[in-house]
């Protein structure tokens, strides 16, 4: 078993500063709980934060005590900071019993968000109304699935991954299918989404975000570039 920083020397764990490796491995059994559904959104963002603002192992213990050794399950992983084995394709998002293969929103709205698992054949029916279909935190029934949407004088808008590859194959009259996001390649593995259908006075959106727990991540990472640029200004100033 990799052993923990710190045991050898007989320093006391609490006092030794975390490294960037640490608090990313903290990061990566937090995902995995959300995943499992050990935990929810809002307890993933707020430990989110704690952990990347985290300067000691003191700080972030706590982040992950509640939780398994390893939340994948894997072998060879090794409790409290440290390097953790997490699988880093999206086959652990590919399978599951679908939650529901079907929305319709008359004079009214709907959402399918969040952590649930979408169908490979998924049909939308918008009248008068507008809904959301949120794949971000999503697993997939299988590697390709279809979203049929038809919107008469509505709207629906579909949010994907960066990552999943796009199809848009819909047909617009008085109306249109947003093609602006088909075509980009995908990631090795990752789901298809083909969005088929319908639009007559209206329109069928497809754009790509990152969730916020992941936009909280990267400006961090940004962040901490910076930090690290002016450090390494300052130590080359000193230097001339």
């Amino acid at each position: 078993m990799t052993s923990v920083p710190g045991e050898s020397s007989g320093q006391p764990l609490p006092e030794l500063r975390a490294s960037d490796a640490d608090r990313e491995a903290v990061v990566e059994r937090l995902r995995d709980a959300v995943a499992e559904g050990r935990l929810d959104m809002e307890e993933f963002q707020e430990r989110l934060e704690l952990a990347y603002k985290s300067r000691t192992y003191a700080e972030l213990e706590p982040l992950t005590r509640d939780l398994p050794v390893s939340s994948a399950g894997l072998p060879g992983a090794v409790p409290g900071p440290g390097p953790v084995a997490v699988p880093g394709d999206w086959s652990a998002r590919i399978g599951g019993e679908p939650s529901s293969t079907w929305a319709v929103a008359i004079m009214s709205g709907f959402q399918r968000t969040g952590r649930w698992t979408a169908p490979r054949r998924f049909t939308s029916f918008a009248f008068w109304g507008g809904g959301e279909i949120d794949l971000r935190e999503a697993r997939f029934e299988e590697r390709e699935i279809v979203i049929r949407c038809i919107a008469i004088m509505g709207g629906m808008n579909i949010i994907v991954p960066p990552g999943v590859e796009v199809d848009v194959r819909g047909i617009g009259i008085m109306g249109g299918f947003d093609q602006s996001r088909a075509g980009e390649p995908g990631d090795p593995g990752a789901p298809r989404v083909v969005v088929t259908g319908f639009a007559f006075w209206g329109g069928v959106g497809v754009e790509r975000k990152v969730t916020r727990a992941e936009k909280q991540r990267l400006k961090e990472e940004r962040r901490q570039r910076r930090l690290e640029e002016r450090e390494e200004k300052g130590r080359r100033k000193e230097l001339d």
